[in-house]
């Protein structure tokens, strides 16, 4: 249609583009040009409006007829895609449906079951019920037979009781007093001579065995002692290291001092210094720590703190491994904190006598005094090897070293004969077996022998001791040692806790204190260090 109406406007179109060149447009059928040319161009419009609108319509017709088509056609697939998922939800309900059904089922088959054990259950109760019941009821009838028997029992024995008395002339009573009188009086002399010669025999032949036992146990049991000593000399190479140790102004003989709690004597003796405290643990570190630093050669605050450390540590291994020596050669297996501390008592004395050696003699005496009267050794030598072990720890704890030790030993799982005989050897508990009255007479021998023991020693180290416990109870203080025989205490303090004010008053304090509390010949000077000392490494 539009083609159409185009060709009727280019009709009337070019004879008026002819006429406005100027010529004059040729006259159609006997038309003027204008004229015919107008009815043809309406024409033509008109007749390509109707043929196209015709085409129109028929092509909205094939259009419509493809809609209805494809409308169709998705209804029948939606059709069909309903059916397919009506099935398919239709089967997945049946197929849901079957499985509650079969789970159901089995529940309620569990449930059956369970129902017919409550059952069986309930008959066997009864049962039990009925089978108690009747047990009850035999029971009562049995007491009510014995209630009846004991009555007429008691009716018995009292005509049988009351017939004895009429044909003895005697109550109850009274012949059980008069047949007692009789055993006790016979027994009495019976008794008494029995006791008296017993008494005799035994007496003689206990101080004849006593004599014996004694004298074969200290026969065959022979030791040396070596009196323990409160200095130790150290050889130097030459001379000139005297003043080396004593350093500018005396700063490295004052350190060593101080770290290690001992007195330096740097004498007029040639080539050799003197380390003096009578605590043999710090003499030794000291004896290691100066040794390594002569073998080394630097000497200053800085290496001496260093080498007292290493000291220290090596002491604590020479500790340990005098506690395996000592248990190996008694032939006994001790935990490892026994061990520990029974190594720490060979830096220990009592009135001059090493307290391990002590220990070993009076683990020896013991197991020969054991052998002796006949009983098991074992239990004997662990004992007397154990019987001192609380004065390893002495200086910490407060109470007799007796029962330290027995607290010890018993945390240690030690069994308790021997503990018994670690707390029973100087009478603070009472000895419960054989074993025990064998450490009490095994230590005395120990100790009470000749040469065993210095009394003026001892005294001297506890004052000694006294001294440093009662510089140490205050908080402040972090070590004291008492030097130069005792007649000075260094005290040293935390620093990061105290001013110089209160180390001026802390010094005046123990000073008094040691005044009202220490029984001491002529002055004892206290000295209190505070130093602080802040170490870094450049790397």
């Amino acid at each position: 249609m539009l083609r159409i109406g185009w060709l009727a406007v280019v009709t009337w179109a070019v004879p008026v583009w002819a006429q406005a060149q100027g010529g004059t447009p040729p006259a159609l059928l006997g038309i003027p040009f204008p004229w015919f040319h107008v009815g043809v161009g309406v024409l033509a419009l008109a007749v390509g409006i109707g043929i196209g609108l015709v085409f129109s319509r028929l092509r909205l017709r094939r259009v419509s007829r493809r809609a209805e088509t494809i409308l169709s056609e998705a209804r029948g697939e939606a059709e069909r895609v309903h059916r397919e998922r009506l099935l398919l939800t239709q089967r997945e309900i049946e197929e849901l449906r079957e499985r509650e059904e079969e789970r159901l089922r089995k529940k309620e088959a569990e449930l059956a079951q369970l129902e017919e054990r409550l059952r069986q259950r309930e008959d066997r109760l009864a049962k039990k019920v009925q089978h108690l019941e009747a047990i009850e009821a035999s029971i009562r009838q049995d007491e009510a037979e014995v209630v009846h028997l004991l009555e007429t029992g008691r009716q018995l024995i009292a005509e049988e009781r009351a017939l004895l008395e009429r044909l003895a002339g005697l109550t109850e009573e009274e012949a059980k007093e008069y047949l007692l009188k009789l055993v006790e009086a016979e027994s009495e002399r019976y008794f008494a001579r029995k006791i008296n010669e017993v008494e005799r025999r035994t007496s003689q032949e206990a101080e004849r065995r006593a004599r014996r036992i004694l004298a074969n146990a200290v026969q065959r049991y022979a030791l040396d002692y070596a009196e323990e000593a409160t200095i130790t000399t150290v050889p130097l190479p030459n001379d000139e290291y005297k003043g080396r140790i004593i350093g500018r102004d005396g700063r490295n003989i004052r350190a060593f001092e101080a770290l290690t709690g001992i007195e330096v004597l740097v004498d007029d003796t040639p080539e050799a210094v003197v380390l003096s405290s009578f605590h043999p643990v710090r003499r030794e570190v000291a004896r290691v720590a100066l040794e390594k630093l002569l073998e080394d050669g630097r000497i200053h605050p800085a290496r001496i703190e260093e080498m007292v450390r290493k000291a220290k540590d090596r002491v604590e291994e020479a500790i340990l491994e005098a506690g395996e020596k000592a248990a190996f050669e008694v032939g006994v297996d001790l935990p490892s904190d026994l061990v520990q501390l029974l190594g720490r008592l060979h830096f220990r004395t009592s009135y001059g006598q090493n307290q391990l050696q002590h220990a070993l003699e009076v683990s020896f005496l013991a197991r020969l005094l054991a052998e002796e009267i006949g009983i098991d050794p074992k239990p004997a030598k662990r004992a007397g090897l154990l019987h001192d072990i609380g004065k390893a720890v002495d200086h910490d704890v407060e109470g007799p070293h007796a029962l330290i030790g027995a607290d010890l030993a018993r945390r240690a799982g030690e069994p308790w004969p021997i503990v018994n005989a670690i707390a029973a050897h100087h009478g603070q508990a009472e000895p419960a077996t054989v074993t025990a009255v064998l450490i009490q007479a095994a230590d005395t021998l120990s100790a009470a022998r000749p040469g065993a023991r210095q009394e003026t020693y001892e005294r001297y180290c506890q004052r000694l001791e006294e001294l440093e416990k009662l510089a140490s109870a205050y908080p402040l203080v972090k070590e004291a040692y008492a030097i130069q025989a005792g007649r000075e205490v260094r005290v040293i303090v935390r620093p990061e806790k105290t001013t110089d004010d209160m180390a001026a008053k802390l010094a005046y304090d123990i000073a008094r204190r040691i005044e009202e509390q220490v029984q001491y010949p002529g002055e004892i000077k206290v000295t209190v260090i505070r130093q602080a000392q802040f170490v870094d490494t450049a790397r």
